[in-house]
């Protein structure tokens, strides 16, 4: 089975050229990389118009639009057996590839969660109330969805491409994450969870969610589990 890797870019012209190294070192056979780039002001636009590898394939949003939107494009135009989002920072390791598509190669699961919060890989020490807020919205997830996930907000959500090309993705930003685990939960899956490294990063290295993203994300989680 091949794999398409979605990357939504927004802003990254100092994490942008090793990360797309580090993906297309990891140990799997890779169908496509995909780059949305949500109109960045940064320079990275010009670091993509630049790219002249067939295994890149780039996209561009006149405009800003958010994580969720540049989720929708890049999973439109996938083409492999799998997809995988991965952010365009240096937070995701995708050496975890291998352990992330295991259960999807294995006819165990249809999507995977890679979690932030399980198993024995390094996690940088960051923000405190990040983690209680997302140990909140997770829980909050689980009680609507009744699954039993750690770690709903993590980037790295694995999908038969199938899956995720039958669903229509409504958020623009970080909504996506509540949204996508409410369809899922909806859909009589097979849902799996893996542990994975995390580098997490400092808001003066470029993160960008904030508690506004926070609140937007428990409206989603009401508003899909409730009203979809």
């Amino acid at each position: 089975m091949s794999l398409s890797v979605i990357i939504p870019c927004f802003n990254e012209k100092l994490t942008l050229n090793k990360i797309l190294e580090r993906v297309k070192n990891s140990p799997i056979n890779l169908k496509e990389i995909i780059i949305v780039d949500d109109c960045s002001t940064d320079g990275t636009t010009d670091i993509l118009n630049k790219i002249k590898d067939p295994l890149i394939k780039v996209y561009y949003h006149p405009k800003n639009k958010g994580k969720g939107a540049a989720l929708r494009t890049g999973f439109s135009q996938a083409k492999g057996d799998i997809c995988i989002v991965q952010d365009a920072d240096l937070e995701y390791d995708p050496n975890d590839y291998p352990k992330l598509i295991k259960p999807i190669l294995d006819d165990k699961a249809d999507v995977v969660f890679g979690s932030r919060f399980q198993g024995g890989a390094p996690h940088r020490v960051v923000y405190f109330w990040h983690r209680m807020g997302n140990g909140l919205l997770t829980l909050l997830s689980n009680l609507l969805t009744d699954l039993n996930l750690s770690d709903m907000e993590t980037c790295y959500k694995v999908f038969k491409r199938e899956v995720i090309q039958s669903i229509r993705i409504k958020e623009d930003r970080f909504g996506f994450e509540p949204e996508i685990t409410a369809k899922i939960a909806k859909m009589n899956l097979r849902i799996y969870e893996v542990g994975i490294a995390y580098y997490g990063r400092t808001y003066n290295e470029g993160k960008k969610i904030t508690w506004k993203d926070g609140i937007r994300a428990i409206y989603c989680i009401l508003k899909y589990n409730l009203f979809y």
